[in-house]
């Protein structure tokens, strides 16, 4: 395995190096709140949301290779591990962190394996559709369990529904003061969003809120605050777990894994393409092993690469690793010198944030598009949402694989098939492969949009059959276009060799176009060819159309048709 180290940051400019500084400052400032925020997710204490944004910043800007992608703490992913580990462990307990620094080496070994086996294409497993369903689901996850701290009430199930059951019913006890400024913080937040998008109106608000609490003394006044804060350099350290509780995180770390190689191929892929630049996905996958080792051995939590937060590192001008690099050297000298403030931070602005977060991670505009384009699949995305909102993350990746699985081999199952036929100025138009449907008397160019496997096999036959049966006039020839056609299995060579005994029967004679090599090696070995002639077979559709208008080959009743004489 070939290292290609420090990719993200070359070619290196000392002028560009200098705009992406100033740049990964500004980084720094939009998103730290948010890292702060990722740990009432995780259910972590504040300063591990300090440490994604530290160690791992600089080991993916070492091995990785994308120039744009930010890896840090991400709301998915964070979700997905505390609601499995929480019913394991007190949620900040030190038993808890070390499950949590477990899943993250766990899945730093899953992403290794990953890079040595290059399996890379396991994102795309994960359909568009279904991911953006089941982010839209975590996103009403996320919202939901932090509606508690909002409202200043308890919630202490860790099931969705539940959780917002108990909220319904614990609303006569609101805290007002506490609403009253998780309110103001995220009518604040969203605003800045939509009319402000490059200022970081988070960070102002928590620095309005420490300062506040810290003269007005909120905690007095009924207002949660997070506490003392440690500051400092993380402790390096191997997680103590026993061998049983690495067994049960092992679920945990694979669903991790799944959506870290989707979320950040796919995320990589877009800024690369955006910026006319090439991306090694081996290279980043490396980094996000070494990244989430790193979280792993310094009492961080799994990373990510995160959408958003390189979408925010794009817009403040971010070209190279050089602004992570520079996000990193900001979070060092705030757990140097700046944690003793954050004491004052209201909890309910930390809630707040998150839930703004959450918010956006609803993408309706997507779904509209979707729901436009596709009723299909906008079924399926609402479906996967659901099933995360109701039975859990873990559960809605499995069923968000399955999903996008299912959707393939449906298209498979029932490829798009039609009849062609020529207009008045001799261009082939396509209609329905319906009965009764034909190209003109006596012959019937049909196109089947798939491979040929077990599952089809019948569906294509049965198709054919019903064609020449339902002919207006009798079939003479039937012209197969395979262009779609790219592999035949065992099974439905057999099919296939059936219905050519049946047309032989009727007196119809049937013709191949478009096979291309690889078909055609498959058409041998299983001996379709042998059973249709080696005459009629073509590597064109319209060779194969005119060998048998000009008479070039004659139908036969008893056997493969043979070059007329």
């Amino acid at each position: 395995m070939g290292l290609s180290l420090f990719a993200g940051l070359r070619p290196f400019r000392a002028a560009a190096a200098a705009r992406d500084a100033l740049a990964g400052v500004t980084l720094a400032s939009m998103n730290i709140p948010q890292v702060l925020g990722y740990t009432r997710i995780a259910g972590t204490p504040v300063v591990t949301g300090l440490y994604t944004v530290l160690l791992p910043l600089i080991a993916f800007a070492v091995f990785g290779s994308s120039r744009h992608l930010v890896v840090a703490a991400d709301s998915a992913t964070a979700a997905i591990f505390s609601s499995s580990l929480s019913p394991m462990a007190a949620p900040a307990s030190e038993k808890y962190m070390a499950l949590v620094g477990m899943v993250a080496l766990v899945t730093a070994g899953f992403l290794l394996l990953a890079r040595l086996f290059k399996l890379g294409f396991l994102a795309d497993f994960l359909s568009r559709t279904v991911l953006v369903g089941f982010l839209g689901g975590v996103g009403f996850q996320v919202g939901i369990a932090m509606l508690g701290e909002i409202f200043g009430v308890a919630a202490p199930s860790h099931h969705t529904l539940i959780q917002l059951w108990q909220v319904l019913q614990s609303l006569p006890g609101t805290n007002l003061p506490t609403l009253s400024l998780a309110a103001l913080v995220i009518a604040t937040i969203l605003l800045g969003h939509r009319y402000l998008p490059k200022v970081p109106v988070s960070l102002f608000a928590v620095l309005a809120a420490i300062v506040a609490s810290a003269r007005l003394h909120f905690a007095e006044r009924g207002i949660a605050v997070i506490g003392p804060v440690p500051g400092g350099l993380p402790p390096i350290r191997l997680p103590e777990v026993s061998w049983s509780e690495l067994l049960a995180v092992l679920p945990v770390a694979a669903s991790c894994f799944v959506m870290i190689i989707a979320q950040s191929a796919a995320t990589s892929r877009a800024f690369a393409v955006r910026h006319h630049e090439r991306v090694d996905e081996d290279a980043d996958i490396l980094g996000l092993a070494a990244a989430n080792a790193a979280a792993g051995l310094s009492g961080a939590f799994v990373v990510n690469g995160s959408p958003t937060q390189t979408a925010m590192a794009d817009s403040a001008g971010a070209r190279s690793q050089v602004a992570q690099l520079a996000f990193a050297g900001v979070v060092l000298l705030v757990l140097l010198y700046l944690t003793g403030p954050l004491q004052y931070l209201p909890r309910c602005v930390l809630a707040a944030i998150v839930f703004t977060i959450a918010v956006r991670m609803v993408d309706f505009r997507q779904l509209r598009a979707i729901r436009r384009e596709s009723p299909g699949e906008y079924y399926l995305a609402i479906t996967t949402a659901a099933a995360v909102i109701a039975i859990g993350v873990e559960q809605g990746i499995l069923l968000a694989i399955i999903l996008s699985l299912l959707r393939h081999v449906r298209h498979s199952y029932r490829p798009h098939t039609m009849v062609l036929v020529a207009d008045a100025a001799g261009r082939w138009e396509q209609t329905a492969a319906t009965a009764g449907a034909e190209t003109e008397p006596g012959l019937i160019v049909y196109r089947f949009g798939s491979d040929l496997f077990y599952a089809n096999d019948n569906r294509f036959a049965d198709e054919i059959r019903a064609l020449v049966e339902h002919a207006p006039s009798p079939v003479r020839w039937l012209v197969i276009d395979a262009g779609a056609i790219t592999d035949i299995d065992y099974s439905a060579a057999q099919s296939v060799r059936d219905l050519l005994d049946d047309l032989r029967r009727l007196g119809v004679g049937v013709v191949f176009g478009r096979v291309r090599s690889y078909l055609r090696s498959d058409l041998d070995r299983h001996g379709v060819t042998a059973a249709v002639g080696e005459a009629r077979v073509f590597e064109t559709l319209h060779e194969a159309i005119d060998a048998v208008r000009g008479g070039a080959l004659e139908a036969s009743a008893n056997g493969p048709a043979r070059p007329a004489r």
